[in-house]
């Protein structure tokens, strides 16, 4: 083997910071604080705090390899912890505040957390956790003296202070890139929630790929405002693209309602954001309620569930493009993201849009199969459908202290997601395998019935769920929530399926309710709705 004369440099978080300060160190980080006010500075700030952050970790004896908890939301010293913890050779754990108390004390002592640091909004939460925490040495309120929470938490210390008293000249050792770099556990698989344990290699191959022309597509002249939060996969890796692009970064703190992200779209000059379609659902209803337009945003991504068709169309008629990116915990989390192709450019727009609606090509990196039951290898024709599987650079090979033990298939990472690949190279979810309706032998995508309820004009949110048949096995179920002041029978709503699906697709029975439950992360939590209706009777 003849062995290149290239330099060995590690890939490593670091970098991204170092590079962000050095090429574009004057360019804005703008956050709205849980204190109250617009808090703004520079990459060359956050820089400077991060190796002030990792001088105080090391004073306080935390070590390369250690675990260091956070429960916040998109904001300054947030991005501070991802670089200044990572940078240092620990590792960033973000935890999802949304998640149930008992399940947020099972990841912390599992992950063995040394300190945790959290916004003053989980004040309350981190008072009755602590004492379930023992491992913890010290919990970190971040913000100032003047707003430190006046809390029975042992060993609760000042972020600011903490910060405050190093001086900042810190190097960023040199590590290996293989270096464990953050920790993000998923509660979509069964039993416990299991840890995704990514490197500094992982993170920065997928923050390439994701800031590719045909994914995020974020340059210098951006402004991007993740909504998506920072304690869900890792913001999606925009925390890792913008200060690597030189994009202003505009982080929106605990303010997710439609009014406070619209005043800051606005404020700022939003051209990109990123986030899961019940936030746009609550932006876009804002927005119509009040006849307002979007004068700079240019380019939505929707992920974490499938995005309603009705939803990209509402987009485009505010002048913006919305996407479909799809993911995992356990991929870093971008597998595809669903820009068009260029032969796409002179069809029509419905030709166009069968395209949008999947969820999109494969990013560079990533590589993806069907299989059917027995794990052969299924046609790409947009038709057959079977387990999903991937497998890349940025793709877990296990979850962290071997949990679930061996999790890979001949190489492969099963998604648990049931998908087409059509010779475009577009994939698109049928299903969640074990949200699939069965139906006499025959599978019905409950997604597919889901995004007809929502299409129609009365229909604010809608899922289709199973229901058990004497004769069929399963028939499907519509659980539907009406848009304020919208009026629709049960039998309107059926009818508006005639002629989209076939008639064996159709649902048998809809019920109304007042809202649906959730996931903490945003997804139908249809586990709930399955034991809610599992004696429903269908109509005969």
């Amino acid at each position: 083997m003849l062995r290149g004369r290239m330099m060995d440099m590690p890939l490593l978080i670091s970098s991204l910071i170092r590079h962000a300060d050095r090429c574009h160190g004057d360019v804005e980080i703008v956050s709205r604080s849980v204190e109250g006010p617009i808090h703004r500075y520079t990459y060359a700030d956050v820089h400077r705090r991060a190796r002030q952050l990792a001088q105080a970790l090391t004073r306080l004896g935390v070590r390369a390899g250690d675990r260091i908890g956070t429960l916040a939301w998109n904001g300054y010293r947030h991005l501070e912890l991802y670089y200044g913890v990572s940078g240092m050779g620990a590792v960033t754990h973000t935890v999802n505040p949304r998640l149930f108390p008992d399940q947020i004390v099972y990841i912390i002592n599992h992950a063995e957390d040394r300190y945790v640091f959290f916004d003053l909004t989980f004040a309350p939460l981190v008072e009755k956790l602590a004492p379930q925490c023992p491992g913890v040495e010290g919990w970190v309120a971040m913000t100032d003296r003047a707003h430190l929470p006046q809390a029975k938490i042992p060993g609760i210390a000042c972020y600011e202070e903490l910060v405050g008293a190093e001086r900042g000249d810190y190097d960023w050792p040199q590590l290996d890139e293989w270096t464990a770099s953050g920790l993000c556990y998923t509660s979509g698989t069964t039993g416990n929630p299991k840890g995704t344990l990514y490197t500094h290699r992982s993170t920065v191959l997928h923050a390439y790929a994701a800031s590719l022309p045909d994914v995020f597509n974020v340059s210098s002249r951006d402004v991007v405002l993740p909504v998506v939060p920072m304690f869900h996969v890792n913001s999606w890796g925009i925390a890792y693209v913008a200060p690597m692009n030189g994009a202003k970064l505009v982080l929106p703190g605990a303010g997710l309602d439609g009014k406070s992200l619209y005043e800051l779209f606005e404020a700022e000059k939003v051209t990109v954001t990123a986030g899961v379609p019940t936030v746009w659902l609550a932006l876009l209803a804002y927005v119509m309620e009040h006849g307002l337009r979007f004068s700079s945003l240019r380019r939505a991504v929707v992920g974490g569930s499938a995005c309603p068709p009705a939803m990209i169309r509402t987009f485009a008629e505010y002048g913006v493009d919305c996407s479909h990116a799809w993911g995992m915990t356990e991929m870093s989390p971008l597998g595809t993201f669903g820009s068009l192709r260029g032969k796409h450019l002179g069809m029509p727009p419905e030709k166009q849009f069968e395209a949008r609606v999947k969820q999109g090509r494969a990013i560079f990196g990533v590589e993806m199969n069907i299989v059917d039951g027995a794990g052969n290898e299924l046609p790409r024709d947009g038709k057959a459908f079977g387990d999903l599987l991937v497998r890349g650079p940025w793709v877990t090979s296990g979850y962290f202290k071997g949990e679930g033990g061996e999790i890979l298939r001949d190489g492969w990472f099963p998604t648990g997601d049931v998908a087409t690949i059509d010779a475009d190279g577009y994939m698109q979810i049928t299903d969640r395998s074990k949200d699939v309706i069965k139906s006499g032998g025959e599978w019905i995508s409950s997604i597919d019935l889901e995004n007809i309820a929502v299409a129609h004009p009365a229909i604010a949110e809608a899922a289709a769920i199973g229901v058990a048949h004497p004769k069929w096995d399963e028939r499907p179920l519509i659980v539907a929530v009406k848009k304020p002041n919208a009026e629709i029978t049960r039998e309107e709503l059926l009818q508006f399926y005639e002629g989209k699906v076939a008639k064996w697709w159709v649902p048998d029975d809809v019920v109304f309710v007042a809202s649906l439950p959730h996931t903490a992360t945003g997804k139908l939590l249809k586990t709930q709705l399955r034991n809610e209706f599992k004696a429903h009777a269908l109509p005969k």
